[in-house]
């Protein structure tokens, strides 16, 4: 028995293998390691290293089993090899040896081609700009990841969203009953501009009490390339106007947390309707924008 160690009964072990637009229904390959220093082996006995890797491997407890963390979770912090209590001990030997490896990035196949140090690999991963984005669809949950060309098909030929080109727009949307939603996410619009993508968003929800309508727009790519754009949206009617200009958000942002910062044209619902005309029971929202870039 391992030291503090206490015996499992049971272990299990797994693995990790112009237009109108009404409401939309809510809802390897291993990559090679490279040591720094060369680690050679002679003999059972004879094991030697020029950088020492040997010692930091030698092992003072008597069954010197070895797990990640994450792994140490899935097995119910008992050792499959042998059945014992793993403990709370960390592998400073192990960690060592992390620390001499140089790893490629894990999103190698999408464009990354960094090799970084084993922690500032973990590190550099959260951030890397290759890594995927997660579909900006916002009529229901949809699990989809990847590159904006594979998203742009996606979008187009699952959710069977709008494609347009260019870089003004005049949409109008539409809802009978407008007093009895509450939540609503209508149909999402892309525009090919500059040639990028951008996603126009239309939501209804309450902020606090007040019901309310949300025009906002988000750019398919990085936060740092969406800086070079801005936008203007506009709603208006009886000698009445609203107008919004900001930045396209990216799509690295969640449509609800862009939503929820109120980052775009805000309209309260009695405005909305008034702007609709006749006798504010249906809402007929005309919304006009551009896009442009910055110089």
């Amino acid at each position: 028995m391992a030291p503090g160690g206490s015996a499992c009964k049971e272990v299990v072990e797994s693995h990790s293998p112009v237009a109108d637009y009404d409401i939309a229904s809510t809802k390897t390959e291993s990559n090679p390691t490279t040591m720094k220093n060369a680690v050679s082996y002679v003999g059972k006995h004879g094991i030697h290293s020029n950088n020492g890797v040997y010692e930091l491997l030698e092992c003072p407890c008597p069954n010197g089993h070895t797990l990640c963390s994450n792994c140490k979770i899935r097995v119910h912090n008992c050792c499959p090899t042998c059945r014992y209590d793993l403990g709370n001990i960390r592998c400073l030997a192990l960690e060592k040896v992390a620390e001499s490896l140089e790893l490629p990035c894990k999103f190698q196949n999408l464009g990354c081609h960094d090799i970084f140090p084993y922690y500032s690999k973990l590190k550099h991963e959260q951030h890397c700009r290759f890594r995927p984005y997660n579909c900006p669809y916002a009529g229901s949950e949809c699990s989809v990841t990847g590159d904006i060309p594979t998203l742009v098909a996606h979008l187009k030929d699952d959710h069977k969203v709008d494609m347009h080109d260019g870089c003004t727009f005049n949409h109008r949307y539409v809802k009978s009953n407008p007093h009895e939603v509450e939540n609503a996410t209508w149909m999402l619009t892309v525009f090919n501009c500059f040639g990028r993508q951008f996603c126009l968003h239309f939501e209804a929800f309450q902020l606090g009490m007040a019901p309310v309508y949300m025009a906002f727009l988000r750019f398919m790519g990085d936060d740092n390339e969406a800086k070079k754009f801005s936008y203007s949206l506009e709603v208006g009617a009886n000698g009445r106007k609203l107008i919004w200009q900001g930045i396209p958000r990216s799509i690295r942002d969640s449509h609800r947390k862009v939503r929820d910062s109120q980052d775009g044209l805000v309209i309260q619902r009695n405005l909305a309707l008034y702007f609709s005309g006749g006798d504010r029971q249906e809402l007929k929202l005309r919304v006009t924008g551009r896009i442009w870039k910055e110089e």
